[in-house]
């Protein structure tokens, strides 16, 4: 940055914000939360090695999802990001399952309604469905 105002991530490291801070472009000063989340999880050592060892074009890219995380793992220390997935993909799985029921009481209904006159096998087939 090197201007009067240091970056979020100097500001908090209490430290002179060179013109080549690595943190500047992505950790504003504005924004102060967003660094102390990451160095709070992560080290400010280890995200500026991650920075540096990356191509200037993948850093925005690298810190949003280093904030995502770190906020992930403040929510859930031990899986973080992974807890979540984990958590929706279950919740995913128990939406598709209802909605095969779903589908199979619709299809039983029409059965139903197409041969109102006389019970069907397919009445009685739905009938013992329904009460699984």
């Amino acid at each position: 940055m090197g201007g009067n105002t240091p970056c979020a991530s100097c500001k908090l490291l209490r430290r002179r914000c060179a013109k080549e801070c690595i943190f500047a472009p992505y950790f504003p000063p504005e924004d102060p939360h967003k660094f102390a989340i990451v160095h709070k999880v992560f080290g400010a050592s280890n995200v500026s090695k991650m920075l540096q060892d990356l191509p200037v074009h993948q850093r925005a890219d690298a810190v949003s999802s280093l904030v995502y995380e770190a906020n992930a793992r403040m929510r859930d220390p031990v899986y973080g990001c992974v807890g979540a997935i984990s958590y929706l993909q279950h919740q995913v799985s128990q939406l598709q399952m209802q909605l095969a029921v779903a589908q199979a009481e619709i299809l039983c209904f029409q059965m139903q309604q197409q041969d109102s006159s006389s019970p069907s096998m397919a009445q009685k087939e739905c009938s013992h469905k329904s009460s699984l």
